[in-house]
């Protein structure tokens, strides 16, 4: 066993349990744990920001003080403290996402040059992005076939759970470093933001206890809180979803629910890694072709959809709740969504950027296939003739308007504005330009 240290590079697993990479590290010796500030990630918005504070915080905590923190690429930075503290080995854990695999790539070059290895181990996922195939070798396209293989391959996820290690071997090279200061003036909502183990495992702990014998029928309810809100957690890697999955029961219609949808985030994991282009760009190519609306009356009615102005109060209420608090309830997502893209008539990736600035959870692969679901160039079969009634979800989900009411304090008075589109008009024109752009 080597007596020399090696590195282990954070990155989306800000935790010190249920982690491959950290343990394989600690295997071989001494361990200097590091995390990277990269620019890459400046263009997040304030909450999200605050929240990897909070957890590089906790994450300090829990390495005895020896975390080291580094601002700059990580090609650069590593490759410097490689040879300054003689280093071989740089543990991680793997990184599917279309930057991360180009980044990985460029680091494992620089490192590879001056003798050092990268060496990456786990994911931050249930099942690997490209770990579930059809018996043919095939990828799936399309979720409901895909959870029931996934469901299978499950297995392995229970090798991830691990208690945190027990004296291991931290080094300190003495100048730690810290955040830059915009990554800690962007608190908005403590119980969001607080990444803190102590925290995150109360919130899963409440929600274990209160909120999951209940969850197919209270996830919908906008106003009442019953969802997990684990997705920041999951975002940093704070908690590992194996952690989740084991105290879940399937044969429970409500754990049956709430297991589907960290299947749904392995899945679109999974479809980004085999189409990273999709990313920006439409999954379902054939639709490249329909019109969407980008002139400057399109950018007006982008403005009052960002600002809550639009007259519709269950979308105008969504996007005041995460201009509020960097977090917005799922059915709602999905609400305003529909809403910009089938009644507004404009570029799913506008909204896509735009909750990716804006959300604490936002994450590129499920943030962006689920506009793609909404705008129906994604993975669902024909997508295009879901369009959301904005007036028939809020009779259905929120009947006393007790959400829209919270976000919305002038709501029925003459200082809310009127509808901005005829919602049974705009209907039949997304359909008619979906319609068109599929004869193609």
């Amino acid at each position: 066993m080597s007596a020399s240290p090696v590195i282990l590079w954070f990155r989306r697993d800000l935790r010190v349990r249920d982690h491959q990479a950290l343990e394989r590290a600690l295997s071989l010796g001494p361990v200097v744990p590091l995390f990277i500030t990269d620019p890459a990630f400046d263009r997040s918005g304030g909450p999200r920001r605050a929240a990897l504070a909070s957890a590089l915080h906790n994450l300090r905590q829990a390495t005895e003080g020896a975390l080291v923190i580094r601002r700059g690429r990580p090609a650069e930075v590593l490759t410097e403290m490689v040879k300054t503290l003689r280093i071989s080995e740089v543990h991680a854990s793997r990184d599917y996402g279309p930057y991360g695999h180009s980044r990985d790539a460029e680091v494992a070059d620089a490192l590879r040059e001056v003798g050092c290895r990268l060496i990456g181990t786990g994911s931050p996922y249930l099942v690997a992005p490209g770990g579930v195939l059809k018996d043919d070798g095939s990828p799936y396209s399309v979720f409901t076939p895909f959870r029931k293989r996934w469901r299978l391959t499950l297995g392995a996820s229970e090798s991830v759970l691990s208690d945190a290690p027990s004296n291991p071997d931290w080094v300190s090279i003495g100048d730690s470093g810290d955040l830059p200061d915009q990554y800690v003036d962007g608190l908005l909502n403590d119980e969001l933001t607080d990444l803190s183990s102590e925290s995150v495992t109360h919130r899963w702990e409440t929600f274990a206890r209160d909120g999951l014998h209940n969850y197919r029928d209270a996830r919908d309810l906008p106003a009442a809180d019953g969802t997990s809100r684990m997705s920041v957690a999951l975002r940093f890697g704070v908690v590992h979803p194996a952690r989740l999955l084991q105290e879940l029961d399937p044969t429970c219609e409500h754990h049956s629910t709430f297991e589907s949808e960290l299947a749904w985030r392995d899945f679109y994991a999974d479809v980004l890694f085999r189409r990273p282009d999709s990313a920006w760009a439409n999954l379902d190519t054939k639709l490249n072709g329909i019109f969407v609306d980008t002139d400057d009356v399109a950018r007006a009615r982008f403005e009052l959809w960002t600002q809550g102005m639009t007259g519709f109060p269950i979308v105008d209420a969504g996007m005041r709740q995460l201009a509020a608090t960097g977090w917005m309830h799922n059915r709602v997502r999905m609400i305003v969504a529909s809403f910009l893209v089938k009644d507004l008539h404009l570029p799913w990736q506008w909204g896509a950027k735009w909750f990716m600035q804006h959300l604490v959870d936002g994450d590129l692969a499920s943030n962006n296939h689920g506009w793609q679901w909404a705008a129906g160039t994604g993975t669902d079969a024909a997508p295009y003739f879901r369009v959301f009634n904005p007036t028939a979800q809020a009779e259905r989900w929120d009947p006393a308007g007790e959400y829209q009411r919270r976000w919305i304090p002038e709501l029925n008075s003459d200082r809310y504005p009127a509808p901005m589109v005829d919602h049974g008009e705009e209907r039949k024109e997304a359909l008619r330009r979906y319609e068109a752009a599929r004869a193609r």
